[in-house]
């Protein structure tokens, strides 16, 4: 089963090539995404990276955590779920308080 990874505190100038290829040199990469923001399409300094097997995650975090790129200290750990975020046209406000 795959297992998707945190990548942050990335260089801005990092290119998903570059991500790719070093986690690629712990094992299998199923999927990396660098994080873009919307607007100006530059790098936000963090990416996601999928990994074959919980092997292979475990070895990534322990290999690439703490690992110096561009001056930068790479922080790697397992992607947390995604919580449920307020958002809407209220600003994520609950509706009885616009009343």
């Amino acid at each position: 089963m795959a297992t998707n990874l945190y990548v942050g505190n990335i260089p801005f100038e990092t290119t998903e090539g570059e991500i790719l290829d070093l986690f690629k040199a712990t094992g299998t990469v199923v999927k990396c995404d660098l994080i873009l923001d919307k607007y100006t399409r530059k790098s936000r300094g963090f990416a996601f990276v999928e990994m074959g097997s919980q092997e292979e995650a475990d070895r990534a975090v322990a290999e690439i955590d703490g690992k110096e790129i561009g001056g930068r200290q790479l922080r790697v750990n397992e992607a947390r779920p995604r919580g449920e975020r307020p958002g809407g046209f209220e600003g994520g406000a609950r509706r009885e308080e616009w009343r």
